[in-house]
């Protein structure tokens, strides 16, 4: 089971390894907390191995543009205070 969190094509899948553990540990939640299973014959799995399966049929995927849109706003905060303080500090 953990040697399919190293392979190769799921990583590409996702977006590289960070991405990947956001998304696993997200789902990961999700069904501890109840959610249901996306894929079909899911009986003898464990969470883990759900959440791998629902990412390699496409079931789920991460959110890239909720995280471009926090990063475009902590930009434009920090462009903002750029005017206000000395190069080299920023806050994020």
């Amino acid at each position: 089971m953990l040697e399919e969190l190293k392979s190769e094509e799921i990583i590409n899948k996702v977006g590289g390894r960070f991405k990947l553990a956001a998304l696993v540990q997200r789902r990961l939640t999700e069904l501890l907390q109840g959610s249901r299973p996306l894929i079909e014959d899911s009986e003898n799995m464990t969470p883990m191995q759900i959440v791998l399966q629902e990412i390699l049929q496409d079931k789920i995927t991460i959110d890239t543009a909720t995280y471009t849109r926090k990063v475009e706003t902590i930009i434009e905060r920090r462009d903002e205070d750029d005017d206000d303080e000395p190069r080299g500090k920023h806050r994020y």
